[in-house]
């Protein structure tokens, strides 16, 4: 297995940073492989001695996970887990539990440690996570904490400045959008007559006072449009919806419910086992639309969801990125076949869009939040100031294209579009050489020592595919291009080590041989500027058109019926 490009440039960053302080935080946004950028940059710094790393999670499935990716990437270093039921250091790196961990007696049982690494970083500053810090610290002055977070702001101002002094690396959403390992969001701001009246809502110190929030906008009239809005711009989207408070979340589901809709409530008392049911009826698509008060922010994703409404207005941009957040993850056909997503529509009834601008988010050890104005950019059909995410004017529907020459900068900080220039930019990123199989631009393959992947145009989508020696080829994505092309790298990346990306190998630029060119039909054997690199490309197609092309018929079609 091997890093993409820029998780290897989030890993030499990180690494940097730490060689030169004893602390640093790396921001990367969901979508971004942060499990297995955390689990190099453990190998990086524990080398080839004997030194002992801890990598803190506050879930049992975040723990599990890590050291499962961990063990994927490092499989040369031994591991243990402390939780509630398992309390081993006998690994060389080891996967903690925080509530468990924190307790008095677990503590003392912790060795000196020479790497604490501390996942969804932006909770270090809690004491139970402040204990375990000062525990490390203590036993070993010259140990390095490393934190890598997704929302480096939290809802609650407090700073992050008492544990990390600076920042290594920045992943943001846009350039995960960009290279296709996240969905664009289509907003659509939708004044239902009351942001005036949300706008002088009291703050707490955690957010917008709910209950008023509630008692503007849990009124009949509005939630019809909620409905309404729904059934008119995201019909047949899973949805969640964001609510201001338990009763607010019971009527608006009981409104989509009335519509013919199946809707399901979570909340915060909701039984475990009744909202597992819930959530795995949501994602069996027995019900459509999930409304929550605060559940589902963080640390749950269902990724065919395609559209998030907005019912309440969040006073921190984090919030709001969390919510979105729900909405933004590809879909793995081989674990959700037949279904299509190209973006997410985001129904805003609130003032979140307005007040915050775009999803991306500055970071502030300090714990300070911008006030003002947020940027907004002219609707060019109907001359409305539009929030600068917008990718379609919420006023009058215009679908909003930036223009091709747009900066990549330009693309991040605003609309987050330009993604025919920033496809491209994916292809030159690559660690392995892509190629244009026939000319057309409608078929691009490449291939490893191990493994190869491709992405085919056929009726208006893309399909991503990838092969691997000694396995059947596999159906890797469908939809958008950048999208297809990221899971497809991704796959290469997978099977492949940094030995075999190819794109550095000198016999890339030399003529295909004969052996090669037996193999080749008549018109590529003509064309004598043919590659070893292409001619082994174009044999891999050869040898693969008939799996590649039974794939991609017998996903088509349901993949229409989906869309």
């Amino acid at each position: 297995m091997r890093l993409r490009p820029r998780q290897k440039l989030f890993v030499e960053r990180s690494l940097s940073a730490l060689g030169t302080r004893d602390n640093t935080l790396s921001v990367a946004s969901t979508g971004f492989g942060k499990s297995v950028a955390l689990s190099a940059l453990v190998r990086e710094r524990l080398g080839d001695t004997d030194a002992k790393a801890c990598v803190l999670a506050h879930r049992d499935e975040l723990t599990a996970q890590n050291r499962d990716k961990f063990q994927r990437v490092v499989p040369d270093v031994s591991t243990s887990v402390v939780d509630a039921t398992t309390k081993s250091w006998a690994g060389q790196v080891t996967f903690a539990m925080v509530p468990t961990l924190a307790r008095e007696a677990n503590l003392a049982g912790m060795p000196k440690l020479d790497l604490l690494v501390i996942d969804e970083a932006h909770h270090a500053v809690a004491d139970s996570y402040r204990r375990i810090i000062d525990r490390v610290r203590g036993t070993n002055p010259d140990a390095r904490i490393f934190g890598v977070t997704a929302t480096p702001t939290r809802g609650d101002k407090k700073g992050l400045r008492a544990v990390f002094d600076n920042v290594a690396d920045q992943v943001r959403l846009g350039e995960l959008i960009a290279s296709g390992h996240l969905v664009p969001p289509r907003t659509f701001v939708i004044d239902v007559g009351v942001q005036d009246k949300l706008k002088a809502v009291r703050k707490t110190v955690s957010d917008f006072d709910m209950s008023e929030v509630a008692e503007i906008m849990d009124r009949a009239p509005i939630t019809e449009e909620v409905v309404r809005n729904w059934q008119e711009k995201a019909a047949d989207r899973p949805t969640v919806v964001f609510c201001s408070t338990v009763a607010h979340a019971g009527h608006v589901a009981e409104a989509f419910n009335d519509a013919g809709i199946p809707t399901g409530l979570i909340h915060g008392d909701l039984p475990g086992d009744e909202r597992r049911n819930i959530l795995a009826a949501f994602a069996k698509g027995e019900i459509r639309v999930i409304t929550n008060v605060a559940v589902l922010t963080e640390g749950w994703d269902h990724p065919p969801t395609s559209c998030v409404v907005l019912l309440r207005p969040s006073s921190y941009k984090s919030t709001m990125i969390q919510m979105v957040g729900r909405g933004l993850r590809t879909v793995d056909p081989a674990e959700h076949p037949g279904v299509v997503k190209t973006d997410c529509v985001v129904l805003d009834f609130g003032t979140s869009s307005l007040t915050h601008g775009t999803l991306e988010q500055d970071v502030d050890l300090d714990g300070n939040t911008g006030t003002g104005e947020a940027p907004s950019k002219t609707c060019p059909a109907c001359q409305a100031d539009i929030p600068l995410a917008s990718r379609e004017c919420p006023i009058c529907g215009e679908v909003l294209v930036e223009d091709e020459g747009e900066t990549l900068e330009v693309a991040h900080g605003g609309a987050l579009s330009g993604f025919l220039m920033t496809e491209i930019d994916l292809l030159k990123r690559s660690s392995f050489e892509w190629v244009d199989l026939f000319g057309t631009e409608d078929a691009l393959l490449a291939t490893g020592f191990s493994a190869w992947g491709g992405v085919f145009w056929l009726d208006g989508l893309w399909y991503g595919i990838g092969g691997a020696r000694r396995a059947q080829p596999q159906l890797l994505g469908i939809g958008e291009r950048s999208v297809c092309l990221a899971q497809a790298d991704d796959w290469l990346n997978d099977h492949e080590t940094d030995e075999s990306a190819f794109k550095t190998r000198a016999w890339l630029t030399q003529p295909a041989t004969e052996k090669q060119l037996q193999y080749l039909s008549p018109a590529a054997r003509s064309d004598y500027g043919l590659t070893r690199y292409k001619a082994s490309a174009l044999m891999t197609f050869t040898f693969n058109k008939r799996a590649i092309r039974g794939l991609i018929i017998s996903a088509a079609p349901s993949a229409r019926e989906a869309a």
